[in-house]
């Protein structure tokens, strides 16, 4: 499914630092051109077919959470999603400890992805929940955030695997924060194939006159105007 430098190369070559910025000063970031190769997304499209890959099916719709559907992979993970799910989680670490230093607690996340498992092992989250999303024309998913117990990690990511123009329109990736005492802000941010969006799971640090507070974040799809469009999240905790 892969082709040319491994996963772990192609986020080792990210400008991580401006990524750090990005997500302290709008509280997302996205890659400056596709992470994943065409064939790569085409690839995950096609493991949607496979009920076998899979623990679990949500209907959105079913459950008011927007129209669409997902389905959470089992365990093992493919090899691309488990890779990335493992190479994109130690700069992401070093990014939430320093979130966790703002916010003036000790929490701290292990360097190694398989050691942030080991302690969401010790709460009962061992259901893995990396997922492929797919919405159709007029499809959309409600403003949300991905928890699944106690040990969550703050950041997470998405990759769109369908093209833009082509396959679908509409349907951009929305992040909305709410600041203390303050109206929500709302971006809508428009994916190529390939693109990785990195974003906050639950709040971010921003600063105030007293130090950092925390923002709720939320996010979600806008409508699709035509055609389909597939997506990969890869949360960094299981869940229950």
């Amino acid at each position: 499914m892969s082709a040319g430098p491994g996963i772990g190369a192609r986020l080792d070559r990210l400008d991580w630092g401006a990524i750090g910025r990005s997500l302290w000063d709008l509280g997302w970031a996205k890659t400056d051109a596709p992470l994943l190769t065409p064939e790569e997304c085409a690839g995950l499209v096609a493991l949607y077919a496979d009920e076998a890959l899979f623990r679990s099916r949500v209907d959105m719709e079913r459950f008011r959470f927007g129209k669409g559907e997902y389905r959470y992979f089992a365990a093992p993970l493919p090899p691309l999603v488990r890779e990335l799910r493992e190479c994109a989680y130690p700069p992401l670490a070093a990014i939430a400890g320093d979130w966790m230093k703002a916010w003036r607690t000790r929490a701290r996340f292990p360097p190694a992805h398989a050691r942030f498992l080991d302690a969401c092992r010790r709460r009962g989250q061992t259901k893995p929940t990396p997922l492929l999303l797919r919405y159709e024309t007029g499809g959309y998913n409600c403003l949300h955030q991905d928890l699944y117990g106690d040990v969550v990690f703050p950041l997470q990511l998405t990759c769109v695997l369908s093209r833009r123009g082509i396959d679908y329109s509409g349907g951009d990736f929305l992040i909305v924060e709410q600041r203390p005492r303050a109206q929500s802000r709302g971006e809508a941010i428009a994916l190529e194939q390939g693109e990785i969006i990195l974003f906050g799971t639950h709040d971010r640090p921003v600063r105030g006159t007293r130090g950092h507070y925390h923002a709720q974040v939320r996010h979600g799809v806008s409508r699709l105007h035509s055609g389909t469009r597939y997506s990969l999240g890869i949360i960094f905790h299981d869940a229950k």
